[in-house]
């Protein structure tokens, strides 16, 4: 598995020592982690490992060995469970005194923390802010839904009898919005259910479309979907870099200086110039390229 994430066409891999490790195979996980960062190639991707929560014994060792092994090969930290701004707390002055002590950057290993309960969502925004290494929020959705008694066992899906709206709606948006206020990005959960394609195109779907970042995948079937969900339409892209181009323009002092002009039949403005910003964002991210380009009146 971990020689195949490498050639998988995805931005982020984590190396995972919580729920994908028995409880016996923990200290070997550690090392074979170790082994795997230091070995390489992972092509620019970012590097990241999960430690196990904080409730358990597991995680200081899991710290401590994945830090001091191979630290100068790790770039966040995802950690689980997290129900307070404490435990990042912790998380970060562990890190800065192994980064003290082996000689490594200090500050520069991120924290990706897990909200996958309920005392964890009501705690989000202190939990965003509680360290600069903080680089993403990431919901956990199996643990959230287990946490507040949801009567369902599939990931993602509207629970039997919820028969109007979006029984995640609160939860994703209480999330996206303080990963937003806080500056750092939101991430999605697994969908579990790996055979069913159609069903994770449904629950990534809704995420992409709220404004998250990216969505987790556990299996490489799962990745040509996602990156498509996350990626603005061929339209979407071409008319956002239009808009960019067409305001850029109208703003000179060769299109007239106008702080509002029309492309088309829509009115853009500073406003119009920030919501293109987004999507061409993640169209250049996602290394798309134009189909049609606006161009000025006179050319």
């Amino acid at each position: 598995m971990i020689d195949k994430a490498r050639g998988l066409a995805v931005d982020q891999f984590f190396l995972d020592l919580e729920d994908a490790v028995a409880p016996l195979a923990k200290a070997e996980a550690r090392d074979r982690i170790v082994g795997a960062l230091n070995e390489g190639g992972w092509g620019g991707k970012i590097r990241s490992v999960r430690v196990n929560a904080l409730d358990t014994e597991w995680t200081y060792r899991d710290v401590v060995t994945v830090v001091e092994g191979a630290g100068a090969e790790l770039d966040t930290i995802v950690l689980p469970k997290v129900s307070s701004a404490e435990h990042v707390r912790w998380l970060d002055l562990t890190l800065t005194q192994i980064e003290r002590a082996t000689g490594l950057e200090v500050g520069r290993i991120g924290i990706e923390p897990q909200i996958e309960d309920a005392a964890g969502l009501v705690e989000v925004d202190a939990i965003a802010t509680a360290s600069p290494r903080v680089a993403a929020l990431v919901y956990g959705p199996a643990d959230f839904m287990a946490s507040i008694n949801m009567r369902s066992l599939v990931v993602g899906h509207q629970p039997p009898g919820y028969d109007v709206g979006d029984a995640y709606h609160y939860t994703l948006m209480r999330i996206l919005i303080a990963a937003r206020a806080a500056g750092v990005q939101a991430i999605d959960g697994p969908y579990l259910q790996i055979k069913d394609v159609e069903g994770l195109r449904r629950v990534g779907g809704r995420t992409a479309a709220l404004g998250f970042d990216g969505k987790w995948v556990l299996h490489p079937a799962q990745v040509d979907a996602v990156n498509e969900l996350f990626s603005p339409r061929q339209e979407d892209y071409d008319h956002a870099e239009n808009i960019l181009d067409a305001y850029e323009w109208h703003t000179s002092a060769a299109g007239g200086a106008r702080g509002a002009a029309m492309l088309g039949d829509e009115m853009i403005d500073e406003a119009s110039r920030k919501m293109a910003l987004v999507i061409a964002g993640k169209g250049r991210a996602a290394g798309m390229t134009r189909t049609d380009r606006w161009t000025p009146p006179e050319a």
